[in-house]
């Protein structure tokens, strides 16, 4: 049934020969079992070392999606609302304003949680003009703090900062991909009185066996870190940049990224897929309610605000709780299923689950821009034309 898969050989092999990746790990999941999985190229090209399996992951905003199901763990337990403002959690976001090419003046309404989790909230990632200038400032201190070796702020501290930065819209007119993931993982730990290491520790990776996901690296496991390359120039070189805030890993940071932080294995974040592709639990241990993943995986926008979506690789999807939801297969280009969903990361890491099909996708690599393109999509289809 699965003979099909043998084209993701070819694929996969192409893109290593042609150097448009050092290598990567892919897995295809149906019904629940890992119908696939398979490493290719290598994890450190200079050093001559391969991915056999094992191998560790900056998953950057393949964050979100945890981030996302620790937000719907408090919401089961009535500890959130999503009509809830922010400012009862994180006090510097009350009164927002918003700064774009007509000046600064009062946003229309308080931001909602909500709004966080679907990206129309109007918090800006650093970078750009306006209010992504003003954010990209606040930023700015927290890198040159780690880079010049001084104090850092905390996961909250830092998102209270944020908090007195302009928004680039008001909250609810528009879909843009900012820091909201970063500022939920402040609500999270304001609401739980933990850090969010810890949250993410006991209520998701033990419970699911995730022994190798974490926002830092043990010494010990330090060397299974896959290097990442971007493409230049010079060719496919070694990526060194340290973007949002993002450290080494090679001990606790202060701030833990809710959008960008954490460090895992394809094996380790496969468990993580098999939940939620299981309604909500895995071998026996119930991570979340079946309705409540339904909700976390459905397209939570409105026409207005899907139509403002401009990226490529967000044709013909929608969005909701931090992942992108198939709107239309046809308009999107590949063989897909309406409702199948799921989200990437900068350094190309990507999963999807079709819920029609039971059937779930994991392409993990260390390639800087790479998180959703065409490639993607074309290992995608060979995936879909392979269930009967």
């Amino acid at each position: 049934m699965y003979e099909h898969l043998k084209y993701i050989d070819t694929l996969m092999n192409e893109a290593v020969e042609k150097d448009s990746i050092a290598g990567g790990s892919v897995a295809v999941i149906h019904k629940g079992e890992t119908v696939y999985k398979k490493h290719f190229g290598y994890s450190d090209r200079e050093q001559g070392r391969k991915f056999e399996g094992g191998e560790l992951f900056r998953l950057f905003s393949l964050t979100k999606p945890i981030t996302a199901a620790a937000a719907m763990l408090l919401l089961e337990r009535g500890k959130i609302e999503l009509r809830y403002p922010l400012k009862w959690f994180l006090p510097t976001f009350e009164d927002p304003q918003v700064l774009d090419e007509k000046g600064l003046r009062p946003a229309d309404r308080d931001i909602t949680l909500g709004d966080l989790l679907t990206m129309t909230s109007g918090i800006s990632y650093p970078g750009g003009e306006y209010a992504a200038a003003k954010m990209g400032e606040i930023w700015g201190r927290q890198s040159d703090a780690y880079e010049k070796g001084g104090k850092q702020l905390s996961t909250r501290d830092f998102v209270l900062e944020m908090g007195k930065a302009p928004l680039a819209f008001t909250p609810g007119a528009k879909w843009e991909y900012g820091a909201s993931a970063d500022v939920m993982g402040a609500v999270i730990e304001t609401v739980s009185g933990m850090k969010l290491s810890e949250f993410y520790k006991k209520e998701i990776f033990e419970p699911l066996g995730m022994t190798d996901t974490g926002f830092y690296i043990p010494e010990e496991k330090y060397s299974r870190l896959a290097k990442p390359y971007v493409q230049s120039p010079e060719g496919n070189v070694h990526y060194t940049n340290h973007d949002l805030c993002i450290t080494d890993y090679k001990c606790p940071p202060a701030f833990e990224s809710g959008g960008a932080g954490l460090v895992s294995t394809i094996d380790d974040y496969a468990k993580f897929v098999k939940m939620l592709a299981n309604h909500g639990s895995l071998n026996g241990t119930r991570i979340l309610g079946r309705k409540t993943v339904e909700f976390m995986s459905s397209d939570c926008l409105t026409d207005a605000q899907r139509n403002s979506i401009q990226w490529d690789s967000m044709i013909g999807q929608g969005y909701g709780n931090f992942m992108r939801v198939l709107h239309s297969p046809a308009a999107a280009g590949f063989n897909g299923t309406k409702g199948e969903y799921g989200w990437d990361g900068m350094l190309g890491c990507y999963f999807c689950i079709d819920p029609a099909e039971d059937l779930a996708f994991l392409y993990f690599v260390q390639q800087a821009y790479t998180g959703c393109t065409e490639f993607t999509r074309r290992l995608q289809n060979v995936v879909w034309a392979s269930i009967e």
